[in-house]
């Protein structure tokens, strides 16, 4: 079997463009493959363009590590953001491509099941205004619909430090969403690298009494010596890495013990494979894996691949009961949270198909998220404008 080509797909959003990649071969069979880009995604499609020219056509798609390293390495260059996210959607279609083939799930090749269900946490639910009423309300919906776990950035545009004001604003928020979801629900503690070390130690310890699952991304994920000196001073765990793109780079942050739990993303740090590695290496440091996901359907059911044959995984992140839930019928079979978990997959490969029908549907758009900026939360970039203007 051969790869005689790919062909691209963008899902806009205007907040967010989701990029499936279809993997082709000369036997028929057809593997997908997925990532969501934030102001890039012109570029990842010149870069796969001249990447199914110098790499992917001709390709046995079973020989996925030759393919990834040839993608990684035989252009000459360092592989950053683009190019891992280029592979992590190639190297996911050939999995799915291979599965299809031998009749079995992902999962099943990588290791075989530890576990039947995952659970999910709900993320993009906050899109409302920004007050304790309007935030218990959201918060009393996600758990309505089943959700054990649900994260939050109650930060507005903080950056580096938070006044009083604000810090009050914040506490208030948390305060009243912990009330609605109760004590038995995870509640995760998102800080988008937004902070000093000692405003983040701060704002640690007056969340400490909600009880928050993780602290993610305390600061800029740049300097993980900051990281470390957080991680020191707080007894919550510590959450990062969706911005690391490349698993050799998280050996720093292993030999500095300053994180608790790694978040990488499937759709950025080269496909299943590639995550699969960094979570065995995870194992060796008793650090456990909650990968980012805040792509569609098809990056969540890769995601759950990986969930299903990892011992150390946590717990898998969902948008998509929440923000821009239409597009979930861009794919059949798409992945949903029952009770709060995800089903194992069972079909074949990654056990879900790009419908491009229902793609062509939501065109590419010029997708802007700007944590900076005031009503970012609401996910909608018109009222960031109208906010600014």
């Amino acid at each position: 079997m051969r790869i005689t080509g790919i062909s691209t797909h963008v899902v806009g959003t205007p907040w967010r463009n989701l990029t499936f990649v279809q993997v082709h071969t000369d036997e028929g069979l057809t593997g997908i493959g997925e990532t969501r880009m934030l102001g890039h995604t012109d570029a990842l499609l010149g870069y796969l363009r001249e990447a199914e020219a110098n790499h992917i056509a001709g390709s046995d798609p079973f020989a996925v590590e030759d393919l990834v390293r040839r993608m990684k390495y035989g252009d000459y260059g360092r592989a950053g953001e683009i190019v891992m996210s280029g592979i992590a959607c190639v190297e996911t279609a050939c999995w799915d491509i291979k599965g299809k083939a031998l009749g079995v799930p992902v999962w099943q090749l990588l290791g075989g099941r530890v576990t039947d269900r995952v659970k999910a946490y709900a993320n993009g639910w906050y899109t409302t205004e920004r007050t304790p009423e309007a935030y218990h309300k959201a918060a009393e919906a996600v758990v309505a619909r089943g959700y054990r776990a649900l994260k939050i950035d109650p930060f507005g545009t903080g950056h580096l430090e938070l006044d009083n004001d604000a810090t009050r604003d914040a506490v208030a928020l948390i305060e009243a969403v912990r009330d609605a979801i109760g004590p038995g629900t995870e509640l995760m503690l998102e800080m988008h690298g937004r902070f000093s070390p000692s405003t983040a130690v701060r704002l640690a310890r007056e969340m400490a009494p909600f009880r928050p699952a993780w602290l993610e991304e305390p600061v800029p994920p740049e300097n993980l010596k900051a990281l470390a000196k957080v991680a020191q001073k707080v007894e919550l765990p510590v959450a990062t890495g969706e911005r690391i793109h490349d698993r050799i780079e998280f050996r720093e942050l292993f030999e500095s013990q300053a994180a608790d739990v790694i978040q990488p993303d499937v759709g950025h740090i080269g496909g299943i494979l590639e995550a699969r590695k960094l979570a065995a290496t995870a194992e060796t440091h008793y650090t456990l894996v909650a990968p980012h996901n805040v792509g569609g359907p098809v990056l969540t059911s890769a995601s759950l691949q990986l969930a299903g044959c990892t011992p150390n995984f946590k717990i898998l992140e969902h948008f998509n009961d929440f923000a821009d839930s239409e597009i979930k019928k861009v794919v059949k079979g798409a992945p949903q949270v029952v009770d709060g978990y995800f089903e194992l997959p069972s079909a074949p490969g990654l056990g879900v198909e790009l419908d491009t029908d229902a793609a062509a549907e939501f065109p590419q758009q010029q997708a802007r998220f700007d944590l900076w900026a005031e009503g970012w939360e609401k996910r909608d970039p018109a009222h960031v404008r109208g906010e600014r203007a």
